[in-house]
Order: C-alpha cells, then structure tokens, then sequence
C-alpha cells in the first residue's frame, strides 16, 4: 500500500499591474483554507480578470503576506518580483518642458494647417505629446528609429494599446519628423502591424427591435434608432445638426464624415413619427442630439453608456457597441438584396474592399452551407432505412 504524503499548496507570487496599481497578485489553485487565511489577512481583493487574489504591491504586504501562510503553503516567485517595477507599466503625469511644450502646439497646427479632423489631431497630439515626454530631453538630431520602436516596446505594449492605435501613432510620428525637418525615414509598412481581420458583431433583426422597444427615453431611442437605421458612425450622430434632417426627401446629410465627405443617407419611415415627438418634447436649438446645456453636441460616452444597459435590458449577450448598429445595417441591406456598391455609397467608405467585410457575415449565404456532420447523420439515417 502506498503511502500518502499531505503536500502543501503552491502560492504563485507575481508583481503585475492591474486597474492602473502596481499589485502583488497571489495565484493558486482552489483551496478554501488558503482563501479564508488570505481574507483573514485584510486588504486582499479578488480580481475575476486577474483570476487572482491582490493588494497594493509593497515589501510590507509582501513579508506579511509570506508570515501568514509560511506554515500553509510554499511559494514560487515570479523573477522580476524584487525588481524596482520600471515606471513605463504605469501611465505617468506627463513632464514637458516649455520649449517641448511649444514644439507641440506647433505641431497642433501644423496638422490643422493640413485639414486634418478635429479627432484626428487630437489623437496625433497625445501621441507625440506621451512620445516626447518617453525621450525626455534627448536632442532631436540624436533620433533614431530605434527611439520610435523603444517607445512602442516600453510604452504601447505595457499599457496594451490596440494594433489600430500603434498604426495611428506611427502615422503620427512621421508627420512629426517631418514637421521638425528630420532626415529619419518612417517606413510605415515595416514599423505598423498588420491590420486585424476580425469579422464584426452582428446584430439579428429581431434584436434590433427588442434593443429598440426596452429603451423607454426617447432621446436614447433616437440615438440607437439613427445608429442603426442610417448606418451613422456615432461622431457623425453627435455632430448631425437639425438643418441636416430633410423630413419631406426623408433624407439627412452626413457633413464632413470620415475623409472629409459629404453624403445623404434615407430616413425610415418608422422613425418620422418618434423623431416629431423628440423634438417636441425635447426642443433641441443646433444638434439633433444636444447635452443638458442646450447648443452643446451630446456626450458620446453617455451614448456607449445607455447603450450597454439597453444591451442588458433586452437580453443581447453579445458585444455591442455604436458601430456594432452600423455593421448590422449593412449587414440587413445587404441580406435584403441592395447591391454592394449602394452600401458603400450610403457608408461613406472610401474603398470597396472596406464594405465587402460583410460580405463574409451574411447569414444567408452561410445557412445555405452542408455542415459535413449534419451531412454524416443523414447519411446513416438513410442506411438504417434501407437496412
């Protein structure tokens, strides 16, 4: 007979950041004495992100930590453990000098100087502005490309940022070279990643309605129906001006959408009527969707914000977002048999090769597929038949 040996559980320490705090995050399998021996210790907080216990890293909180449960368990410690934890995994306050101060602000109107959008010039800003301020004083004959690729491996990466946004600050940061008369040359093809090639969320009609039907402010209601029934980007909703709804051409003007152009986009017929009782009732004076203070444009969060408890309201367990309405109004259209090239049109996408995205989430053409297990059972259903 084999003897059993009680083996403490291994507590594995690792220093991480987590909600923007340098923590002391302890991992370990199930075990409900060592969870009730970490909770007896006070300060401790369960993170279902991290799948972890945490408290604010310190050596204190550490010694204490290895004091209470010596005797319950062993550890294993992540290497960089007693390591200073290098101030690049926390966003910090920036520090600019004046002179890097100006130079920024010149930038800023260099690129208005250049028609860029107003979204446009404020992400290029805090870009170059986070760039300058990871150089410190570093003179600027002494960049190197190098420079750019450190400050995407120590800064972007740590804080997670998106591929999307690692493409935009390499545009960024090639517009400022220029600005500033560098010789460095900015290949952009071999600094940005690749695009991802994810197919988006989308919404089913039916779902649609019911997210409609739970939101009870009309306000709210406008905003998700306009999203969704005119394919609005949620920046051209918040800058939509009455003087761009024709209600008798039921039509409405997108100004300046992305890439600087104009185009009409129908109104359905279902909304006319919501869309009188919203401007009776809420009698906006300059933007069809305007914030407590009257003239001002609506706050684009509160839009993400009402959205998600609609989403939760109706039951909806995807993600969703303002852009997942528009991607399902292209999606409809397209299942409803508008050709490609109108969709385009009516998106404002500059490039076709954009629009066919949704080609490839078109239901129909999916549902029409043999999936080859379906195929195999029906198969030996007809041989139990013959047999």
């Amino acid at each position: 007979m084999k003897k059993t040996t009680n083996t403490l559980p291994v507590l594995h320490l690792k220093k991480v950041v987590h909600r923007k705090k340098v923590v002391l995050a302890v991992f370990f399998k199930y075990n409900h004495e060592i969870k009730e021996s970490i909770k007896a210790i006070g300060g401790y907080t369960f993170s279902t992100t991290l799948k972890a216990w945490y408290i604010e890293y310190s050596d204190e909180n550490l010694s204490a930590f290895k004091t209470a449960l010596q005797h319950k368990a062993t550890f294993e410690e992540a290497e960089n453990l007693q390591q200073v934890v290098l101030k690049k995994y926390v966003k910090e306050k920036r520090n600019l000098s004046e002179e890097n101060k100006t130079v920024i602000r010149n930038y800023v109107n260099y690129l208005k100087g250049k028609r860029y959008s107003e979204s446009t010039v404020k992400t290029y800003f805090t870009f170059i502005a986070d760039f300058i301020n990871y150089i410190k004083d570093k003179p600027i004959h002494t960049l190197t490309k190098r420079d750019v690729e450190l400050f995407i491996e120590d800064v972007f990466e740590p804080r997670g940022m998106s591929i999307s946004s690692q493409r935009q600050f390499i545009s960024a940061v090639k517009h400022y070279f220029v600005f500033i008369n560098s010789n460095i040359e900015i290949d952009f093809k071999s600094l940005a990643p690749k695009k991802d090639q994810k197919l988006p969320n989308i919404l089913s009609k039916e779902e649609i309605i019911e997210l409609i039907r739970v939101t009870k402010n009309v306000k709210h209601r406008i905003c998700i129906t306009f999203l969704y029934s005119s394919g609005l980007r949620i920046g051209e909703l918040i800058h939509l001006k009455i003087s761009d709804i024709d209600i008798q051409r039921k039509l409405l003007k997108v100004q300046n959408g992305k890439g600087r152009k104009d185009r009409y986009v129908p109104i359905a017929n279902a909304i006319i009527p919501m869309l009188q009782t919203y401007m009776t009732s809420y009698t906006p004076k300059t933007y069809l969707i305007e914030s407590l203070v009257s003239g001002n444009k609506y706050s684009p969060n509160s839009i993400r914000n009402f959205l998600r408890k609609s989403c939760l309201l109706a039951h909806i367990t995807k993600q969703v977002t303002p852009h997942t309405l528009r991607h399902s109004y292209a999606t409809h259209l397209l299942e409803n048999g508008t050709d490609i090239r109108y969709i385009q049109k009516l998106l404002g996408h500059a490039r076709p090769e954009t629009t066919m995205i949704y080609t490839h989430v078109r239901s129909q053409d999916l549902q029409k597929i043999t999936n080859p297990l379906d195929f195999i059972v029906k198969q030996l259903e007809q041989s139990k038949k013959i047999d």
